[in-house]
């Protein structure tokens, strides 16, 4: 089926406002939602209701939380985020960030104990369009295990993101949103849903095997993500690991924190003001632009793109044409719904 974004949103609030979310934060779910559909991210939008209503009935994530300072100086603060939903946290500890390096030209924010941070682009996003250049290392602490290490077959790593922004004047942010493995696990959940395979080289099954089918990757015995570019990937997601769970206190993962999910983000936040005059930031971020589109290109009908264009499009197109949702994922927004009190029809 196909629907329009706003009402998405809207039907995506209501659910959360009914499962106990204030308006600000349930209109907030909402939109980053949402918006993760709009930009292509289909594995952290709407697909994410049922997981989300399901923590929060049960405790696992809790609504209306603020992060709490751990400790803080002019350039540095780790905060707890007291298991609130990410989309509320995560916004917070932007926001920290870009205060701090407005003001001192460089910020290191390190937050702890979250809900799931959903589409880690969001916060790079949101700090470019504030003038910033930012980095983010996210990992989930032990709720989250899905990769396997280099040369091994059991699940030991989380999918550890990375994300980075970089303002461009006159145009949208170069928008890096990667993870060190070869696949978001939403993405597997969403070729489940569709009852379709994944590319090859992605996953693997309890023996070590190669294959394409999610099944196996959720089985009994389970199967595992891959990491990307083999060695290289995995490097990245140990340190990953190291930044973003050891570092800011809340855990690498590991079962033994396994009882909730909980995301930790080390994320990194500059002010080219406090390094260039002049908007020779700026200047050289065009240039360079520049110079990297006009290479001559393999075919002619092909385009070359700064990370995060590919977003912009999928957005206007979504926008004008609305969002496709598969039967499997509709269906269980509308369980949810109803599981919760909310009548679709009425909105």
């Amino acid at each position: 089926m196909r629907i329009e974004p706003t009402r998405l949103k809207k039907i995506t609030a209501a659910i959360f406002a009914a499962g106990g979310c204030g308006a600000d934060e349930a209109a907030r779910i909402g939109h980053y939602l949402t918006e993760a559909n709009l930009v292509g991210h289909d594995s952290h939008g709407v697909i994410r209701i049922p997981y989300y209503i399901d923590w929060l009935r049960s405790g696992k994530v809790l609504a209306n939380q603020t992060l709490q300072v751990a400790f803080e100086n002019e350039t540095i603060a780790v905060v707890d985020g007291q298991y609130g939903f990410g989309q509320t946290i995560g916004e917070q500890a932007t926001k920290l960030g870009i205060e701090k390096s407005s003001r001192h030209g460089l910020a290191v924010v390190a937050l702890r104990n979250t809900g799931h941070l959903g589409r880690i682009g969001d916060w790079p996003l949101m700090a470019a369009r504030a003038g910033k250049v930012s980095l983010h290392f996210v990992n989930t602490s032990g709720a989250g295990i899905l990769v396997a290490p280099f040369g091994g077959i059991n699940r030991r790593l989380s999918a550890n993101p990375f994300a980075a922004g970089v303002p461009v004047k006159g145009g949208p942010p170069i928008l890096l949103d990667m993870s060190c493995c070869t696949i978001a696990e939403g993405k597997l959940k969403v070729a489940f849903n569709k009852g379709v395979e994944v590319p090859e080289g992605c996953i693997i099954d309890s023996k070590g095997e190669p294959t394409r089918d999610p099944k196996v990757f959720y089985g009994d015995p389970p199967g595992a993500i891959l990491s990307i570019a083999g060695h290289k990937g995995y490097g990245l997601g140990i340190i990953t690991e190291m930044l973003a769970g050891a570092l800011t206190g809340g855990g690498a993962s590991n079962p033994a924190n396994a009882g909730r999910l909980a995301n930790g983000m080390l994320s990194i936040y500059m002010s080219p003001e406090f390094f260039q005059e002049d908007q020779v930031f700026a200047v050289e971020v065009r240039r360079f632009i520049e110079w990297v589109k006009s290479s001559e290109r393999v075919r002619a009908d092909n385009e070359i793109l700064m990370p995060g264009e590919i977003e912009e499009r999928n957005k206007a197109a979504r926008l004008r044409d609305g969002i496709e949702l598969d039967d499997v994922t509709w269906k269980s927004i509308a369980d949810t719904g109803r599981l919760v009190g909310v009548n679709f029809e009425t909105i």
